[in-house]
C-alpha cells in the first residue's frame, strides 16, 4: 500500500481531495481543486511524534506537507474524526509505518512553536506572549488586515460589504453602544493599531487613550495618529492595561483583549475596568467565546503553541456573570459569530493576494502558520466551535443607568 493510499482509508474515499506522496503513490479524487502532497518522510515523522492536529500542523509549517489550492476548502473537505473512528487494521498498518520513521527521521518542533515560561498571566509572561504574535511585522499585518489595520471581528452591514466597510461599521457600532459624544473620554484596552481610538477621536470628538502590550503596534498607531492630525485627541501607549493610572473615563472599550486575560483573572479585570469609569459610564466587551460551558477554556495545541500562547476562551455566560459580579449592570448582548467568519475570509484573501511578499517579509514558516490558523478559525466560526460576543455593561449612578429606553444603535 502506497503512503498516499493511507489517507482515504482514514478520512473516507468520498473526500474531494487528491493525495500525493514522495513515494510516487496517488490516491483520492484525481484532478481535485485541492490536493495534499506529502513531500518528505519528515511529514510522517512529525505525525508519529505528535499524532493529531499538532503533528499535522508541524508537518505543514515546515513544508514537509503541502496544501495545493485553497486552505479553507481543504480543511472544510475533511470529516471530523477521532482515532477511535479509524478501523483497527488501518491504525495498526499506519502505526507500523510511522514507528520506523520516528526512529530513523527524528524531528524537532519548528522554530515558530512557542511555549511561554513563568507565572501564567503575570505581566512579564503576558508581554512576551503578546509580543510573540503581534510584534511580527507591521508591513505583514498591513497586507493581511488591509487599510483599517483592525485585527478583530468586523460587522458586515451586508454580506457583500467590503472588509473596510465592515471594520468601519464595527468601530461605529462600538461607539454608538458606548454613547460617545464630543468631549467624552474613552479608554481602549488592548487597542491594537489604534483603530477604535482614531475612530472615536475623528468621528465623535472624543479624547481617546489606547494601550497595548505590543511595542510595534503602539509605534505604528502613534505615527498614524500624527499623520491624520488627531494628536490633540488620540494617544496610544505601549502599556499593560493594569498600569493605566488615569481614571474618570466616560467609556471603556475592550475589543479582542479578554481572550488573553484568563478565567482566573476575570474578576480583577472587570473590577479594574469598572473603577476606571465615572458613574453612568459604559463598558463594551467584544471577544471570542466558547459556545457553551462543555468546552475547555484553553485552545488546541496548534493555536496554543503557534498563534495565541496562554489564550483562554470562556462561554458568554461566564463573562456576563463576571461583569455582573464586579459592578456592571449588563444592558445588551449580541453574538456576531457569522461576521467573524466573513472577516476571516477577507483576511485569508488578503494573505493569498500578497503571499509572495508575505513569505519574503516574515519567512515561510510564519506565513504558513497564518494561512493555516486563519482558515481554520473561519471554519470554526461557521461550525459554531467558537463565537464572538459583544456585551455592554454600565456602572450605575446609584440606580440610574443613564441608558435610553430602547437601544439607540
Amino acid at each position: 500500500m502506497g503512503l498516499a493510499e493511507v489517507f482515504p482509508r482514514i478520512l473516507g474515499h468520498d473526500v474531494p481531495v487528491e493525495f500525493r506522496a514522495y513515494d510516487g503513490s496517488r490516491a483520492g479524487r484525481a484532478g481535485a481543486d485541492v490536493s495534499i502532497e506529502i513531500r518528505s518522510p519528515l511529514a510522517m515523522s512529525h505525525l508519529a511524534a505528535a499524532p493529531g492536529e499538532l503533528g499535522l500542523a508541524r508537518a505543514y509549517v515546515t513544508g514537509a506537507l503541502e496544501v495545493h489550492g485553497d486552505m479553507y476548502t481543504a480543511l472544510s473537505s475533511f470529516p471530523a474524526i477521532t482515532v477511535s473512528d479509524v478501523p483497527l487494521k488501518t491504525r495498526l498498518a499506519l502505526m507500523a509505518r510511522l514507528g520506523g520513521l520516528r526512529l530513523w527521521w527524528p524531528v524537532r518542533p519548528p522554530a515558530q512553536e512557542y511555549r511561554p515560561r513563568g507565572w501564567r498571566h503575570s505581566k512579564r509572561r503576558d508581554s512576551l506572549s503578546i509580543s510573540h504574535h503581534y510584534d511580527v511585522s507591521n508591513r505583514f499585518y498591513e497586507w493581511v488586515l488591509g487599510p483599517s489595520m483592525a485585527y478583530t471581528c468586523a460587522v458586515y452591514p451586508e454580506a457583500g460589504s467590503s472588509l473596510e466597510e465592515a471594520q468601519f461599521t464595527k468601530h461605529d457600532l462600538v461607539a454608538r453602544k458606548l454613547g460617545l459624544a464630543k468631549g467624552m473620554r474613552l479608554l481602549d484596552v488592548g487597542c491594537g493599531w489604534g483603530g477604535m481610538v482614531m475612530h472615536a477621536a475623528k468621528h465623535y470628538g472624543v479624547r481617546a487613550l489606547g494601550v497595548t502590550l505590543s511595542r510595534q503596534q503602539a509605534q505604528w498607531a502613534q505615527k498614524a495618529i500624527a499623520e491624520r492630525g488627531l494628536a490633540d485627541l488620540a494617544e496610544v501607549r505601549h502599556l499593560d492595561y493594569r498600569d493605566v493610572r488615569e481614571t474618570g473615563f466616560d467609556a471603556v472599550s475592550s475589543i479582542g483583549l479578554t481572550e488573553h486575560i484568563g478565567a482566573a483573572q476575570l474578576p480583577a479585570y472587570f473590577s479594574f475596568l469598572h473603577d476606571k469609569l465615572k458613574p453612568g459610564g459604559r463598558l463594551l466587551n467584544h471577544c471570542i467565546t466558547r459556545p457553551d460551558g462543555s468546552h475547555g477554556s484553553r485552545p488546541g495545541k496548534f493555536i496554543g503553541r503557534y498563534v495565541f500562547p496562554d489564550g483562554e476562551l470562556e462561554p458568554v455566560g461566564t463573562l456576563v456573570s463576571a461583569m455582573n459580579d464586579n459592578g456592571f449592570e449588563v444592558r445588551h448582548e449580541e453574538n456576531l459569530r457569522e461576521h467573524y467568519a466573513l472577516t476571516l475570509a477577507g483576511w485569508c484573501a488578503n494573505l493569498d493576494a500578497n503571499w509572495s511578499a508575505a513569505v519574503q517579509e516574515v519567512g515561510p514558516e510564519r506565513a504558513r502558520v497564518w494561512r493555516l490558523y486563519m482558515a481554520a478559525c473561519r471554519l470554526g466560526f461557521e461550525l459554531n466551535v467558537v463565537q464572538l460576543h459583544q456585551v455592554l455593561g454600565v456602572r450605575l449612578d446609584g440606580t440610574d443607568a443613564r441608558m435610553p429606553l430602547r437601544p439607540a444603535w
